[in-house]
């Protein structure tokens, strides 16, 4: 099992940054493809961006292209999300999750079998 604790979110204006972090315990998530995913109020699950278990590839949604950038520390064995330029549409819930069957990058919530609680990202106009 591996657990999995978002921490970082936080109310911010426009413009601003902020820096989510996801620790996990109870396992190495060294060879674990690692995600963000965001969810709005009334929306669905939606992905943010995925990184490798190496860290080696990253992939993010084209509307966080540029902004925002996934890396990670195994020796931590923590994953993080840089927000930079935040919008107000950037305003949800972010989750954190692993795939452990996966190495590779994966944008599929159904690749995911590790979640995190989420963490409230509120970005003010």
């Amino acid at each position: 099992q591996v657990q999995l604790v978002e921490s970082g979110g936080g109310l911010v204006q426009a413009g601003g940054s902020l820096r989510l972090s996801c620790a996990a315990s109870g396992r190495s998530i060294s060879n674990y493809a690692m995600g963000w995913f965001r969810q709005a109020p009334g929306k669905e699950r939606e992905f943010v961006a995925a990184i490798s278990s190496r860290g080696r590839s990253t992939n993010s949604a084209d509307s966080v292209k540029g902004r925002f950038t996934i890396s990670r520390d195994n020796a931590k064995n923590t994953v993080y999300l840089q927000m930079n330029s935040l919008k107000p549409e950037d305003t949800a819930v972010y989750y954190c999750a692993a795939a452990p069957k996966y190495t590779t990058v994966r944008i599929t919530p159904n690749a995911y079998d590790y979640w995190g609680q989420g963490t409230q990202v509120t970005v003010s106009s």
